[in-house]
């Protein structure tokens, strides 16, 4: 199995800039761990939930798509729904934008179903710095491509990081398909 899958050109830039546009318009939410607490020296990220924006439809069939493909080509995980609305995460390097590594099933009952996780790379490279996406599978950490529009998969699992954003603001877009829990 591919521990980190990347899908390059997955969404055009002007596509991406339309969500980022789409989702300067609706008020932001700081981001919460699960169990909805904050910590700020884990995670500082300002966050919107994409089914609470207009126009927006077109992006979530998109990724149902991406899902289902790389499912079939690389991961070959029981997966049965969509539980959570996708999320648009924005790591400014005015607030030290970062999330500790973590990874993202958690005890919830909805966290605990998590079995992909999807981030579609939204920024252009140049319009920041830091603010990096690593995975960690085992000993070697690998980056995810900063792409704008590459969408980079793997198992939810995995230990990840958005290392801070030095100057600039990464915008991101997380999905996570679910299923029944890893046993």
């Amino acid at each position: 199995m591919t521990v980190l899958y990347s899908v390059p050109e997955a969404f055009s830039p002007g596509e991406c800039d339309r969500i980022i546009a789409a989702i300067t318009v609706v008020r932001s939410k700081d981001a919460m761990l699960v169990g909805q607490t904050k910590d700020h020296t884990l995670r500082t990220a300002k966050l919107v939930w994409v089914d609470d924006v207009d126009g927006l439809d077109w992006v979530m069939n998109r990724l149902i798509e991406i899902v289902r493909k790389s499912n079939v080509d690389q991961f070959d995980f029981d997966l049965r729904e969509f539980a959570e609305s996708p999320q648009v995460a924005s790591y400014n390097a005015s607030d030290n934008g970062h999330f500790a590594w973590h990874s993202d099933i958690g005890d919830g009952p909805v966290a605990r179903k998590r079995k992909l996780t999807l981030v579609l790379q939204l920024s252009l490279p140049s319009s920041y710095d830091g603010g990096d996406l690593e995975i960690m599978p085992s000993a070697q950490v690998l980056s995810a491509s900063r792409a704008q529009g590459c969408v980079s998969i793997f198992p939810s699992f995995a230990l990840h990081q958005v290392v801070p954003v030095h100057s600039g603001v990464r915008h991101s877009l997380t999905l996570w398909a679910h299923g029944p829990a890893f046993r």
